[in-house]
């Protein structure tokens, strides 16, 4: 039989975690002051990646064995942005992400000092370029939001027979919100344009 003192000593100070996750990402928003002004710096990703190509993301990717989430996504900045690691200074954590396809990504807001920005070249393996936005733009613009009906779709080796109502089980309908902002000739959308609002939202509270 199990002991109490033995499950108490399982759970008592655990730290909680989201279920299911399937994949852990960082990513780093990085804050660069050009002329006086602060701005984000963007990444288009290179074509030639299999997953995402031309689309624009944060710095970051995945957390690796042994590696914490602050340590990936300053990591992964300094290797696609071509800097320094001495070069990035984290402000905080901002809120997490847990994606509908059981991915998880956490994200921290830093600045990027003692360089200029026309003297980044970032990593063309991964990026084709970098852009910045004025987070006054950000704060001026909320992004235009669209939703996705998330429907179950269900195999026909489904145990209907194990629950309620077998096939006519009321299963609960999903809406993923979409968030878009335009700048310039640039898209930012997506779990992108997400996480650059949860930042301007905590900013603005």
């Amino acid at each position: 039989m199990i002991d109490i003192n033995y499950i108490i000593n399982k759970v008592s100070g655990r730290t909680p975690k989201p279920l299911d996750i399937k994949k852990e990402y960082a990513v780093l928003l990085p804050l660069i002051n050009i002329e006086g002004r602060w701005e984000l710096i963007y990444e288009v990703r290179s074509n030639n990646l299999k997953r995402q190509p031309g689309e624009i993301s944060f710095p970051g990717g995945q957390v690796e064995d042994g590696e914490s989430y602050r340590e990936a996504a300053i990591r992964e900045t300094a290797e696609e942005l071509n800097i320094d690691e001495e070069n990035i200074i984290i402000i905080g954590e901002l809120d997490y992400l847990v994606s509908r396809d059981n991915t998880v990504i956490y994200s921290f807001l830093a600045t990027i000092e003692g360089i200029d920005i026309n003297n980044i070249n970032p990593n063309l393996d991964e990026v084709d370029h970098i852009f910045t936005v004025p987070v006054n733009f950000f704060i001026d613009n909320p992004p235009k939001l669209y939703y996705i009906d998330l429907d179950p779709i269900i195999k026909d080796d489904f145990p209907y027979n194990l629950i309620p109502n077998g096939k006519n089980y009321k299963w609960r309908m999903g809406k993923h919100t979409v968030h878009f902002y335009r700048y310039k000739d640039y898209i930012i959308w997506g779990y992108t344009a997400r996480i650059t609002k949860n930042f301007i939202d905590i900013i603005k509270e």
